[in-house]
């Protein structure tokens, strides 16, 4: 066992539930508000966007939310995904430290996206619902959804943040390849789309922008289309949850415990996806895993943001969720992680996080490459730009365990490949990556942009 690299499970070990935090979270979710009457959302107006058994999972406080046979079948095409410890990787940073990842890039549509993708179309399916809408940053949880809904002969139109849009064309291809839809967002297919290029051509977009578009879309539909989203609400966590539950088998076949788990973090669903079964364990066992999300410093809604209660989307068309925020007008600098790009926090995150259950850091863009670059020479796997956040603080925590002579054990989750960034790594190979923090100016001024509700408590 001390000489082994790969933790592999059998496809019989694909877990059979979907773990659910608020069954064992201290915290008391705050309620979801509408985004007009600044009331408590009913089941009828979620029900224009998701079917019932969506809307059911959202609010659900069952500890373990059983997994369809279905979506097993199509989880095996993938799942489990292997455990890996970064022996070079260790080796070239000379540290005490063991180095392990998860792997989530070997999925199909390389990246942990799947995992929900194929959930939310298999329940869009059994309740009749033949099209879904849809947003995408760097095009990640675009092409997820896009193989999932071929999968399940569902029509898809995804609205792609331009910036990512124009970087990388080769995932817009792959959406294509699976017969989705894909248009630009700000858009001239929407109304908020066409208000936003009014006000300004040349917008680079953002992902709260692409929600806006990708809901009213399905909003205005008369139930015709269903919008499924990529991260953020608390349905997507949950069906995240494999990545942990897997984990967790995999480090005791490894006969070691994590320290620290580590994910990148945007709006919430690979970092929730790996460390709500070890916070779990923390909660329910008494276990003292550390928790850390890494997020960019040019979006930094859980370490600069406020906890507040804001829009989900920028024009205010989605409902009012209490989260870390950066405003939902923000227009965040146009980074190379774009599935990074979004104002704001999930709830169930930012609710840990506040109650400080989970710890939070901003990096740098151009640190981020230099940690992902490492990591490609070390153990041959070019990382997503996304993931790369975590790389960076793996590589940090290795580093301060050398430093110290401590023995650590990190885990963190490699939530996809970077097969398609070759644009980002072309400019950071030249020189022409800038380090970009969110306006110091911007984020003062934040208050006066959020809506005015009542607490709740």
């Amino acid at each position: 066992m001390t000489d082994r690299t790969r933790f592999e499970l059998p496809e019989s070990e694909i877990p059979k539930a979907w773990y659910n935090i608020n069954a064992d979270s201290p915290i008391t979710p705050a309620p979801v508000l509408h985004p007009v009457t600044f009331e408590p959302v009913t089941p009828d107006f979620l029900s224009a966007l998701f079917p019932e058994s969506i809307i059911h999972q959202e609010i659900s406080t069952e500890r373990y939310i059983e997994i369809p046979e279905e979506v097993r079948e199509i989880y095996k095409l993938w799942r489990p995904t292997p455990l890996l410890r970064a022996r070079r990787l260790e080796k070239a940073l000379n540290t005490p430290a063991h180095i392990y990842y998860k792997y989530e890039g070997a999925s199909p549509a390389g990246s942990h996206k799947s995992n929900s993708a194929v959930a939310q179309a298999y329940f869009n399916k059994q309740a009749g619902t033949q099209a879904m809408t849809t947003e995408t940053g760097a095009g990640q949880w675009g092409s997820a959804l896009a193989m999932a809904c071929k999968f399940f002969g569902i029509n898809l139109e995804v609205y792609m943040v331009r910036v990512s849009y124009d970087q990388k064309p080769y995932r817009r291809n792959i959406m294509e390849t699976f017969g989705a839809t894909v248009f630009a967002s700000p858009s001239m297919n929407t109304e908020i789309g066409r208000s936003f290029l009014k006000q300004d051509p040349g917008n680079p977009g953002s992902l709260g922008i692409a929600i806006s578009e990708a809901a009213e879309v399905a909003a205005l539909s008369n139930g015709k289309k269903k919008y499924g989203l990529g991260s953020v609400l608390h349905h997507v966590l949950i069906h995240q949850s494999v990545i942990g539950e897997e984990a967790l088998k995999q480090m005791d076949m490894a006969g070691e415990y994590p320290d620290m788990v580590i994910g990148c973090v945007g709006g919430g669903s690979n970092f929730a996806g790996i460390a709500f079964p070890f916070l779990r364990e923390n909660l329910v066992h008494g276990r003292n895993t550390r928790l850390i999300a890494v997020e960019p410093s040019a979006t930094p809604s859980l370490t600069r943001g406020l906890y507040a209660f804001d829009y989900g989307d920028t024009a205010k068309v989605a409902p009012i969720m209490k989260m870390h925020t950066i405003g939902h007008d923000a227009m965040p600098p146009s980074i190379h992680a774009g599935g990074l790009r979004y104002h704001g926090m999930a709830p169930t995150l930012s609710a840990l996080y506040d109650a400080g259950y989970i710890e939070a850091r901003a990096v740098r863009q151009v640190p981020v490459f230099e940690a992902g670059v490492l990591f490609a020479q070390s153990e041959g796997i070019l990382p997503a730009p996304e993931s790369c956040h975590a790389i960076r603080a793996a590589v940090d925590e290795a580093i301060l365990a050398r430093e110290t002579g401590q023995k650590k054990v990190i885990l963190f989750n490699l939530s996809g490949h970077g097969n398609l960034d070759l644009s980002a790594y072309s400019q950071f190979h030249a020189g022409q990556l800038q380090d970009v923090d969110y306006p110091e100016e911007q984020l003062e001024g934040i208050q006066e942009h959020l809506p005015l509700v009542p607490e709740f408590v």
